[in-house]
């Protein structure tokens, strides 16, 4: 989906000021992308919200006198769009941050789709520079952008603008109708409640490539073959498990493989056949479950890689997240 409105398609648009709007505003629509998506938590709520953006942007754009840059004015109409969103949408948490204890995988599982759980992003949507994605990943990990959703919409806002986008206070307190020193201390309070939920980036140790490329093989090969024993190897002793819109969460590496063994439907080798994509700059895969003579999406994990093996894994089941992340539909066995 388009964020951007295209010359001709705007309320009886069409004319050369519709063409130097999508000239000037067009490069910003992926960072107003990811910028929303933080503020949210949801890719297709981030796509509505930049939608619009752009369209508040065009009606207004006859008033628009260059006393700011293109960027900071987008940037101000989007933040003020999410805060309106946010009166009246819940806060969008993980399994793992409802506040309840491990589960034990022997236990029935609880669905709740009433909850408007957070969504991944697909890496492909923030940028078309790879790189970048992963020079940046720190604000958009899963992790980092489920904290951001306990903070009040104004912190969050705050956060974002003082810390991923490096505005300055006062810029920020112009925007927010805040003083420059109700700035800092909102961004005082949301860095310590952030840091409180996440592991310092500082803290994180990532593998190198080709630790990465074996650990990712070794997960392809024992979820393709089911081999329980293969996938007790691969997590660390402390790793999650979670999968929304299921509310359990299961830590270590015997209740996870536990977890696999007795939940899920695949019988053996064959059953289940993982495809790489990239989410919230971290490795992901769409997995997808045998079915006669093709394979069909079932579910899409997002994983957390550190050289002792895997930590984290956020199994999703929305299963529009196959399309949004370019995923085939089917797969022919």
């Amino acid at each position: 989906m388009s964020s951007t409105p295209e010359p001709g398609r705007y309320p009886g648009g069409g004319g050369a000021v519709d063409a130097e709007f999508v000239r000037q505003a067009d490069p910003y629509r992926r960072e107003l992308l990811a910028h929303c998506y933080q503020m949210l938590g949801s890719v297709y709520d981030a796509e509505d919200l930049v939608q619009e953006t752009y369209v508040r942007a065009w009606r207004s754009y006859d008033r628009f006198e260059g006393r700011s840059s293109m960027r900071t004015w987008l940037h101000r109409i989007a933040t003020n769009a999410c805060l309106n969103a946010l009166e009246s949408r819940s806060r969008r948490p993980l399994p793992i941050g409802l506040g309840a204890p491990s589960s034990d995988p022997a236990e029935a599982l609880i669905e709740r789709r009433e909850v408007p759980w957070l969504e991944p992003m697909p890496d492909s949507l923030v940028s078309d520079d790879p790189a970048a994605v992963v020079t940046g990943r720190e604000s958009i990990r899963l992790a980092v952008v489920a904290a951001m959703q306990f903070l009040p919409p104004r912190q969050r806002a705050v956060l974002i603008l003082r810390d991923v986008l490096q505005w300055p206070a006062a810029e920020v307190g112009e925007m927010l109708e805040m003083t420059t020193a109700s700035v800092n201390s909102a961004l005082q309070r949301a860095r310590a409640q952030v840091q409180q939920a996440t592991v310092s980036v500082d803290e994180v140790s990532e593998p190198t490539e080709s630790e990465q490329r074996e650990l990712l093989d070794r997960f392809v090969a024992a979820f393709e073959a089911k081999d329980i024993k293969a996938l007790v190897d691969i997590f660390t002793k402390d790793s999650v498990w979670e999968m929304p819109p299921f509310t359990g969460w299961y830590q270590g590496p015997e209740d996870i493989a536990r977890l696999v063994d007795t939940r899920c439907p695949a019988e053996g080798p064959g059953d289940m056949k993982l495809i790489p994509t990239r989410a919230n700059g971290q490795f992901a895969f769409g997995l997808y479950m045998r079915d006669g003579d093709l394979y069909r999406p079932f579910n899409l994990p997002v994983l957390t890689l550190t050289p002792q093996g895997v930590s984290h894994v956020s199994c999703f089941f929305d299963l529009r997240l196959f399309a949004t992340f370019g995923l085939p539909e089917t797969i022919p066995v």
